[in-house]
């Protein structure tokens, strides 16, 4: 399978994973305020976690599918990633004790996301020009 063919099954898998979330999360934020039971609540709340699991899943079959050097840039990437978030939400917490307001945990994976895809692009970029 060429690079290509990878990319446009990678990109399908994970763009319909992320149509089912938004969809799922939609449903959840409709239905949640509404309930009575605090145990069916929960569920609802955490259900968009079904699809996030089918997100996990296409990540993980399009590093299984791509060479050793593709998987050490992509390793590269999440880890620099992961470093710079790390450091991000630790300087925040120290922010926070000086007065700034608290910050959800749902800001860390969009940080995250955001300086993944950031670093993706300069990779992408760097090579095109290299080579």
């Amino acid at each position: 399978m060429s690079h290509k063919a990878r990319m446009s099954r990678y990109f399908l898998e994970l763009m319909g994973a992320m149509a089912l979330y938004v969809a799922v999360v939609a449903a959840a934020t409709r239905v949640a305020p509404g309930m009575g039971s605090a145990g069916l609540k929960a569920l609802v709340c955490v259900s968009p976690m079904l699809p996030i699991a089918l997100v996990i899943w296409a990540i993980a079959r399009h590093f299984r599918r791509v060479d050793e050097y593709l998987r050490l840039a992509m390793l590269e990437t999440v880890a620099i990633a992961a470093a710079v978030t790390a450091g991000a939400s630790l300087t925040y917490g120290f922010l926070e004790n000086a007065g700034l307001p608290k910050l959800s945990m749902f800001v860390v994976w969009p940080v995250m996301g955001a300086v993944w895809f950031l670093l993706a692009c300069i990779r992408e970029f760097r090579e095109r020009r290299q080579g």
